[in-house]
């Protein structure tokens, strides 16, 4: 007769489940549920443990604390205990409930009552009161005292938050004192996400049809002259910045895009100056990215130098709108066209979108300090290796055709005037060489060809520029 297996031994006291069975109403409880609720109780007590410990190594740590244990209870879906808290050191006592079951507890702190009644009062709390400030106006956040500094922010998202955080660690951060904010949600109503819905739904339609181009001209004059849309700004930079990054092939989409940032700005109710830079990047990539659309006829190729026109108007009107509260942006507009206008490796219609957006950022005061003495190098650079190859062809043409009006407009502007007299009449022979001298024979002779002769003494005078 085969011996019977040996039964595991538990090491959950079986007592200890009974107990709870009675204090739930089961009072018949045979063996072999006893025996399976035991078992049942050992696996998911050690399921606990091995996930408090996993907690314990990933916090670089060798002592288990009761927040392993509570974070381990929410890992496990289980339902946490309440009443414990990890601050405080704990004291386990044991009694002996017979022999062989130990009964630990812990042991309660015992307090002086002489002692207790001896201490002096605590200080009286302030009386109860409320005042308001402003969070943020126009989505800039003011400098009082309410509202945190960049320093105490930082200092604030470093501490653990959250109902058991432990106050020694910030007060071995030096935050002792430090009271965290709640996150505050940036809560749109439903009107205004239904609104925002239409007016992207009605701008990206391309469809022909004589009703649906109504209807996008509609959307953008309601953009244009809605005065409650400050809640949606930061979703239409949003918006814009991520259709241009990721439809750089659609000019249709590029196009509405530049509408829309044009409608943002005509809107007289919006504060956008927080947002400008915002506004720009989307416009000065379709001023000078390497390709726009992916059509190669000439009607394509007219449609998207008409683009960068367009976007270049856009970078202009943003710098010369918001240069007075972002002093830094129409400079740095204006060095990034001139960085992209000086590169010999760059397409023509990228120098084309670069000189455009020189004359738009920086104005002709821009094209007479900074392009007339790198005309010449830029003529022999780029423009006659480009007419070797490509002469007659629009791109060629077109870029010609905006460097001249770059130029031409130095004679419109009232505050640069000519050194020398007598600037009426035709320009002499000695002045239109000394012009070609100093910009290349191709826009030289384009400029002598329009017979301006204050234009050309203004040009000439630029080279007395330090």
């Amino acid at each position: 007769m085969a011996s019977e297996a040996p039964r595991p031994k538990l090491l959950w006291n079986p007592e200890n489940v009974k107990d709870v069975a009675e204090s739930l109403g089961i009072g018949q409880l045979n063996e072999e549920a006893l025996k399976a609720l035991t078992q049942d109780v050992e696996y998911r007590v050690g399921q606990v443990i091995i996930e408090a410990l996993r907690l314990m190594r990933a916090a670089r740590r060798t002592t288990l604390t009761v927040n392993d244990i509570s974070i381990a209870l929410k890992v496990l879906d289980v339902e946490p205990l309440y009443g414990y808290d990890s601050t405080r050191p704990l004291r386990y006592g044991e009694a002996s409930l017979g022999p062989g079951q130990p009964l630990f507890y812990i042991e309660d702190e015992e307090i002086d009552f002489e002692k207790l009644i001896n201490a002096p009062l605590p200080k009286v709390p302030r009386d109860m009161n409320f005042t308001a400030h402003w969070l943020a106006v126009e989505g800039v956040q003011p400098s009082i005292p309410q509202n945190p500094t960049s320093a105490e922010s930082r200092s604030q998202e470093l501490l653990p938050k959250g109902p058991g955080t432990n106050p020694a660690l910030a007060a071995l951060a030096g935050n002792e004192n430090v009271a965290v904010k709640p996150s505050v949600r940036h809560i749109v109503s439903k009107e205004l996400v239904l609104y925002f819905d239409k007016i992207q739904a009605a701008i990206l339609d391309d469809n022909p049809d004589e009703e649906v181009v109504r209807l996008r001209q509609a959307a953008l004059g309601s953009v244009r002259d809605d005065p409650g849309l400050h809640q949606l700004v930061p979703y239409f930079t949003n918006f814009i910045m991520d259709r241009v990054t990721h439809h750089l092939d659609d000019t249709f989409t590029l196009r509405q895009m530049m509408a829309l940032t044009n409608a943002l700005i005509e809107n007289k109710t919006l504060f956008l100056d927080p947002y400008a830079s915002s506004l720009s990047a989307p416009a000065l990539t379709c001023l000078m990215a390497r390709r726009l659309g992916t059509d190669n006829g000439i009607d394509a190729v007219r449609d998207q130098f008409e683009l960068r026109q367009l976007a270049a108007s856009l970078v202009g009107r943003i710098a010369q709108k918001y240069s007075a509260s972002n002093t830094l942006l129409r400079s740095k507009l204006t060095r990034t066209c001139l960085k992209y206008f000086l590169d010999p490796t760059k397409p023509p219609a990228v120098l084309y979108g670069a000189i455009y957006g020189l004359l738009e950022a920086g104005g002709p005061e821009a094209v007479r300090v900074l392009v007339l003495r790198n005309l010449k190098t830029f003529d022999s650079a780029i423009l006659q290796p480009l007419k070797e190859r490509a002469e007659g062809s629009i791109e060629y043409e077109t870029l010609v055709q905006g460097l001249v009006h770059a130029v031409a407009s130095l004679s419109q502007t009232t505050g640069i005037a000519s050194t020398t007299n007598g600037v009426h009449g035709a320009a002499s022979d000695n002045e239109l060489t000394q012009l070609v001298d100093f910009i290349g024979p191709t826009i030289g002779k384009r400029v002598a060809l329009g017979g301006n002769r204050r234009l050309i003494r203004i040009i000439l005078d630029a080279r007395l520029l330090e």
